[in-house]
């Protein structure tokens, strides 16, 4: 028992403090540093929040010309290199005539006298004025053929089919049916253009609007957004991606068709494109004339899809978050 009274004479004992409550087992210890200033962030948000604009904010960093030398350029140049090397071996080891199988410089002797007199660059640029314009009249015709289609279920069921199976139908079977209709006349060549490249970009615009989120269309509906303006201002921008990708395939199925007609269709009214001087090639039996047409075919493929194609492709997906980390 304790006594609280004080004997005179005697100082009184200080109090003695209590002790604290001891920690509960398992209970963390606390870490002693400066406490956060909750003052303009009562929820505690901040931080949180912080964190995940870091995750999705995309960190990109500018490719150095170096950079792109090495990992793009120098690899398919050295395949190149590398395949012309072996062409140039199996003809020296096979003694071929260089009018059956050339060699790559009998090719580039061939390809320099079809420059000189302007036969290349004739043909050059007779086919790629067709390719270009014939692809931008389809994809003029397609692109609201094809919003049409995706904002009508019925009408979609109905001709959905037809278009499927025009885009597989070789477009070179239209060559015959375009010569007896507009005869041998650059309005042939046109007609087999636009049969293989509207099919493609109207089931570019279908594949683009099926993978549209029904969210978007939603939204759109109680913006007040309806028929032609839902479809150019909800619906395109959404679909782009794949309307993108069937404007690819549509040009290569143009530039295909386009070889093929010029190919058949010789004389009359048709200038001389590409494919004219493929058959030309055939006709005398000079293979080298006939490959110098086959790479000048193969060469303009390629540098439409770097030039133009890549470059609008990764501005849309970059624009879009979809790009990833890649430069």
């Amino acid at each position: 028992m304790r006594n609280d009274t004080a004997l005179p004479g005697v100082p009184a004992a200080p109090p003695v403090a209590p002790a604290p409550p001891a920690p509960r087992r398992g209970a963390e210890r606390a870490v002693p540093g400066p406490a956060p200033d909750r003052a303009g962030d009562p929820a505690g948000t901040g931080e949180e929040l912080a964190g995940l604009d870091a995750l999705q904010t995309e960190r990109t960093r500018k490719t150095s010309l170096g950079e792109v030398l090495r990992t793009k350029v120098a690899p398919p140049l050295v395949a190149l290199v590398a395949g012309l090397l072996l062409w140039q071996l199996l003809v020296a080891l096979l003694g071929t005539r260089p009018d059956v199988v050339p060699g790559p410089l009998d090719v580039a002797r061939q390809f320099g006298a079809l420059v000189g007199d302007g036969t290349v660059l004739g043909a050059l640029g007779t086919s790629l004025w067709r390719g270009i314009s014939g692809f931008l009249v389809a994809a003029a015709v397609a692109t609201p053929l094809g919003l049409l289609i995706a904002q009508w279920r019925g009408l979609r069921n109905a001709v959905g089919p037809i278009i499927s199976g025009l885009q597989v139908l070789p477009s070179i079977a239209w060559v015959p049916a375009a010569i007896i209709w507009f005869g041998l006349s650059d309005a042939t060549v046109y007609f087999v253009v636009l049969m293989g490249a509207i099919p493609s970009i109207i089931n570019g615009m279908l594949a683009g609007v099926d993978q549209i989120p029904p969210q978007l269309r939603r939204a759109g509906h109680v913006l007040g957004a309806r028929g032609w303006t839902m479809a150019s201002k909800v619906v395109l921008p959404a679909a782009l991606p794949g309307y993108l990708a069937g404007l690819k395939q549509g040009w290569a199925f143009s530039w295909r068709s386009l070889m093929g007609a010029e190919l058949i269709a010789i004389g009359g009214s048709i200038g001389f494109g590409l494919g004219s001087l493929l058959e030309q090639g055939r006709t005398v039996s000079n293979m080298a004339v006939v490959m110098v047409a086959v790479l000048s075919i193969l060469v303009v493929g390629i540098l439409v899809e770097l030039l133009f194609f890549n470059p609008v492709e990764r501005r849309l997906l970059r624009g879009r978050g979809l790009l990833g980390h890649r430069s």
